[in-house]
């Protein structure tokens, strides 16, 4: 099934009740809080953070909810699920449990992560039962306090710090407005906040918007929508670059008043083009260059907005510097970009510029996102786990002019070997983590034969950041960069990537106070074919 399933809206096929009723209409008219939800069967796959946050909607809603997942254990979410009389099915889900066919859901709403060709995804296409992702059921249910705006933002890299700050400059204006989505906080969660908010700023995974519809009732329309960038990522899950992109698409579609994009990658640009939007949205461009009349952009070291203003063929709106953005941590070219991304998406709902300009001092970037640790000996330690691939990974090696790198993690279909060629002129040595190590240490042998390279072979979750900091400090020079820019996934030797980066520090930290580590490794051979 390479589809999310929505029956066609003129079916009058009976659903898996039988009760006579047309559940295609019912699911039709549902698309507002405030409409019937009582006594719908949904089942909803999966229990983690957004799995949760569906199924306690649906039960505030009224509808009868089935939560299968793959492991529940003890897990403090299953308990709380029951008390709100939700069932709970613990199944390994390599097969349909009996439980869901007996249940025979009119809806399946499935949570971000589960393939496509997932089997109860397969027999939910078999049996022509609905399937939604949990942004569907949150933009039919937006109006519960008030129906917020929603700024939608995707992207391979950089998603989270242009969440963030969109909403802090937002912020900055008085604008209520509350970042979700993949950010993790579900847009659920959101929704049913009894406050309220003006705007939602909505983080979207390709997971998310495989599941998410162009058309009907449950079709987002955004006020603003941003794709950063595209690079090859998740490719095992999608099946392919074109289908990856398609994801990625989605989120432009239906905008009502600015389609941002990057100029500097031309991925961006075809999507932007394409899109089917609101009447009146235009096209706002973002980059490291001049703008154009539409765009933002930079124009000798001054962050611009020829965008936002009547006078944009001629004039341009001071934003701020990049001397400034870099005395507070945000110089990085990359981060710079996403200045100017958030900017762009702020401007599009009024934020004035002097605002933006007076915010973006106070802003900081996340945690493992080219986080300095220490700095001792003339030699700083950075750690930048949150990139997971190697889009994200070059922006952070780019930074940076000698390297000590240490890469590598679960690779997920993705080639290095553009990554390790670009890069080898600033790398003074190389740290090889993870499983898939083989396909790293042969990208180095054919890019990078004479550079000193080291693997860890050990997956002792406890000792690899210690053997990796200890192997980094003996080849590091003064004036080097060690850096922790994995361009993997962590979760075959760590929790994520948050763990993986936290690991990272503390072995930095050990080490400088001169505490023992664990773990002595030799070079890899040049001819050993990666193996330990």
């Amino acid at each position: 099934m390479g589809e999310t399933t929505h029956p066609d809206p003129d079916s009058t096929a009976r659903g898996p009740g039988g009760d006579g009723n047309d559940p295609i209409a019912r699911l039709n008219s549902l698309n507002s809080w405030h409409s019937d939800w009582s006594g719908l069967r949904v089942a909803v796959v999966g229990l983690g953070v957004t799995g949760f946050s569906v199924a306690d909607t649906l039960a505030e809603l009224g509808a009868e909810v089935l939560v299968v997942a793959p492991a529940t254990g003890t897990d403090d979410r299953a308990m709380i699920l029951e008390v709100v009389g939700v069932s709970v099915v613990s199944d390994p889900l390599d097969s349909i449990p009996a439980a869901l066919i007996g249940f025979a859901p009119e809806l399946i709403i499935v949570s971000p992560g589960f393939r496509p060709e997932h089997p109860v995804l397969v027999w939910a296409g078999e049996k022509q039962i609905a399937v939604w992702g949990d942004i569907e059921l949150a933009w039919r249910v937006r109006d519960k306090v008030n129906p917020a705006e929603w700024i939608v933002v995707t992207g391979t890299n950089g998603k989270t710090t242009t969440v963030r700050l969109a909403a802090h400059l937002l912020a900055a204006h008085g604008v209520r407005v509350a970042p979700c989505g993949n950010i993790g906080v579900p847009v659920l969660d959101a929704v049913r906040d009894p406050v309220g908010f003006d705007v939602f700023v909505v983080e979207l995974s390709s997971f998310q918007l495989h599941a998410m519809p162009r058309h009907g009732p449950g079709a987002i329309h955004p006020w603003s929508s941003a794709v950063l960038n595209i690079a090859d990522d998740h490719l095992d899950w999608h099946g392919s670059r074109a289908a990856y992109r398609a994801a990625k698409a989605t989120v432009y579609e239906n905008t009502k008043v600015a389609c941002v994009y990057n100029r500097a990658d031309v991925a961006t640009v075809r999507l932007v083009e394409e899109a089917d939007v609101e009447e009146g949205a235009r096209a706002i461009g973002f980059g490291l260059d001049v703008p154009g009349p539409s765009d933002v952009g930079i124009v000798d070291g001054i962050l611009c907005d020829r965008a936002f203003l009547e006078e944009r063929r001629t004039s341009a709106l001071e934003v701020t510097t990049v001397e400034e953005l870099a005395a507070h941590g945000l110089g990085a070219p990359h981060t710079v970009a996403n200045v100017l991304a958030a900017t762009a998406l702020a401007r599009s709902y009024g934020v004035p510029v002097a605002v933006i300009r007076d915010a973006v001092t106070t802003f900081r970037l996340d945690e493992h996102r080219i986080q300095p640790v220490a700095q001792d000996g003339g030699i700083r330690w950075v750690d930048d786990s949150k990139a997971t691939n190697p889009h994200a990974a070059h922006a952070s090696l780019r930074a940076c002019e000698s390297v000590v790198w240490i890469v590598g993690g679960l690779l997920k279909g993705v080639d290095v070997d553009d990554l390790v060629r670009e890069h080898v002129q600033r790398l003074r040595a190389a740290i090889v983590i993870g499983v898939d190590r083989v396909a790293i240490v042969e990208a180095f042998r054919r890019h990078a034969p004479g550079l000193p390279l080291f693997e860890v072979s050990t997956r002792d979750t406890e000792n690899v950041m210690s053997a990796a900091v200890a192997l980094a400090a003996q080849v590091a020079q003064p004036g080097d960069t060690v850096l922790l820019a994995p361009a993997a996934a962590s979760m075959d030797q760590f929790i994520d990537y948050g763990d993986r980066g936290r690991r990272f520090q503390a072995a930095v930290l050990r080490h400088l106070g001169g505490e023992a580590n664990d773990g002595s490794h030799a070079p890899a051979s040049p001819d050993s074919g990666g193996g330990s």
